[in-house]
């Protein structure tokens, strides 16, 4: 491997300070002659000079990156909330480093730890295991700008999320209005943003005039398709006319396991999502599903973060942003 070309080789090339360089290249070079301004990035590129990007970081005492923690990076919902995470961040001219600690609580101490290491300027995190100790242990000491995202239920720090409740209850009024009384919801066990679903959906039946009974209509899965599909039998045990799943990729998975046992959808069994993920177009029968801004909360979760590293001090902010049901030919009337 050839030798790094410094900024002082640079600097002595252009036959001017490391300083002048410094500021040249970070586009505060405008006292300095345009003559010299393009010596010196003329230079740079004959040379193939690269920043030394720890050096970099002594000096401006900010790594320009945030760190962004997910439970499970294959769910494409999470593939459209980095879309925006990535479109805020560049603009910003930060960069995200991404994790995928796929629900190990352990894996997302070891990230979280090695982030702050690395000295991230802030972190979003996504995923439900990272807890209060967790923040109290690695971050607060050390004051790392953070944020909370979805599913995490910790009670300090800012956060963005979505209105699960009224996501929720969009999903009863329509099954409700299609007939439909005896729904079963497949959901995954103690995840505060589902049960804000769960919460919102019961509100809905009850207006309905419509009973619900937590336990004999909720069946217990992952929020993944493998979950969904696993789950099937235990579903069908239920005899429902609709389901309503926490998340998309349950329902996908579901799908495919009703498709195996002559099932068919929603002939036989409305299947409701919640997500609104760019597959649920491609499947057939289309999925009904509550959408989410998906990228939209990568960018307001990134622009609120980079908020919280450039005023510290700020009041805590919460934001949440509006869900929306999206009709489509996976629920039906009951026959």
């Amino acid at each position: 491997m050839a030798n790094k070309i410094t900024i002082r080789d640079l600097a002595k090339q252009a036959g001017v300070s490391v300083t002048t360089v410094s500021q040249i290249l970070n586009g505060k070079g405008q006292r300095f002659s345009e003559q010299t301004r393009e010596k010196v990035l003329t230079l740079k590129k004959q040379l193939n000079y690269v920043p030394d990007f720890n050096a970099r970081n002594l000096i401006m005492r900010s790594s320009k990156t945030i760190g962004v923690l997910l439970p499970n990076i294959a769910n494409p919902f999470f593939a459209a909330f980095v879309k925006g995470i990535q479109k805020a961040t560049r603009q910003a001219g930060f960069m995200p480093l991404i994790f995928s600690a796929d629900h190990e609580e352990d894996q997302e101490r070891y990230y979280l730890q090695r982030l702050v290491e690395r000295s991230v300027d802030g972190l979003i995190i996504a995923s439900a295991s990272v807890t209060t100790q967790t923040i109290d242990e690695i971050l607060k000491p050390l004051q790392v700008p953070y944020l909370l995202f979805d599913q995490n239920d910790t009670p300090d720090g800012d956060r963005i999320e979505v209105d699960n409740d009224q996501g929720g209850y969009l999903v009863a009024k329509h099954l409700a209005k299609e007939g439909h009384q005896k729904i079963t919801l497949l959901f995954p066990k103690n995840v505060k943003n589902i049960e804000e679903r769960q919460h919102g959906f019961v509100r809905g039946l009850a207006e309905e005039g419509i009973d619900f009974d937590p336990a004999s209509q909720v069946v217990y899965g992952t929020l993944t398709k493998q979950g969904g599909y696993e789950a099937t039998d235990a579903v069908l045990a239920t005899k429902p006319t609709a389901v309503f799943a926490a998340n998309d990729e349950m329902a996908l998975g579901l799908y495919r396991g009703l498709a195996e046992r002559g099932v068919k959808v929603p002939d036989d069994i409305s299947v409701v999502g919640f997500d609104g993920i760019d597959l649920d177009r491609y499947v057939t029968p289309q999925l009904t599903t509550v959408a989410q801004p998906i990228e939209e909360l990568g960018e307001k979760a990134s622009a609120l973060l980079l908020s919280r590293i450039s005023n510290p001090q700020a009041p805590t902010q919460q934001i949440s942003l509006p869900v929306e049901l999206v009709v489509r030919s996976s629920t039906a009337a009951v026959k």
